[in-house]
């Protein structure tokens, strides 16, 4: 017979996610049969994407105007709303890269994209310049807030350099249009 000691260790393991299994975003039952619905329409989907992060921010919004909340119960929920927002942000850039890989022409999509990076680039800064301002103990989600805006400035780089190469690449009908 096998060491139990070795037959526990195989049980926790199996008993722990796969290492390189991926935390996505908690969408709603709505929010997943929009997803769905639009999979193969890529201005649709990555306009869902968009609609999904606004409301995500507005959330955040409604957390540090909550007067009910005390500032630790604010912190936390503000971190909580900014790992949302990420996750969400995460899988928008996730199906960005799907429809470039497909060669799919999604330049209408893209200045949508850009023009939302910097909405919630500017957003976020004002949260942080805010709870600055006001001297805020910003320990329980600075490091999720400076994460989110270190991804929003280098996807607007990134998203900016894709729709240059969708250009180039529609000048020699080398993608596919909708």
């Amino acid at each position: 017979m096998s060491h139990p000691l070795a037959a526990i260790v195989l049980l926790i393991l199996m008993a722990l996610p796969p290492l390189s299994a991926q935390h996505h975003a908690d969408l709603t039952p709505a929010e997943v049969d929009q997803l769905r619905d639009t999979a193969m329409e890529p201005e649709r989907r990555l306009k869902s994407y968009l609609q999904f992060a606004r409301e995500r921010l507005a959330k955040l919004d409604q957390v540090r105007a909550d007067p009910k909340l005390s500032a630790e119960e604010r912190g936390k929920a503000t971190h909580d709303r900014l790992a949302d927002f990420l996750d969400l942000y995460d899988e928008l850039n996730d199906n960005i890269d799907t429809y470039i890989d497909r060669k799919n022409d999604i330049r209408r999509s893209l200045h949508a994209v850009i023009e939302a990076d910097g909405e919630f680039e500017r957003r976020l800064k004002a949260l942080e310049d805010s709870a600055l301002a006001a001297k805020e103990d910003i320990r329980s989600y600075e490091f999720v807030l400076t994460s989110a805006l270190d991804t929003l400035s280098d996807s607007l780089t990134d998203h900016r350099q894709l729709l240059e190469e969708q250009e180039e690449a529609a000048k020699h009908k080398q993608i596919k249009k909708p």
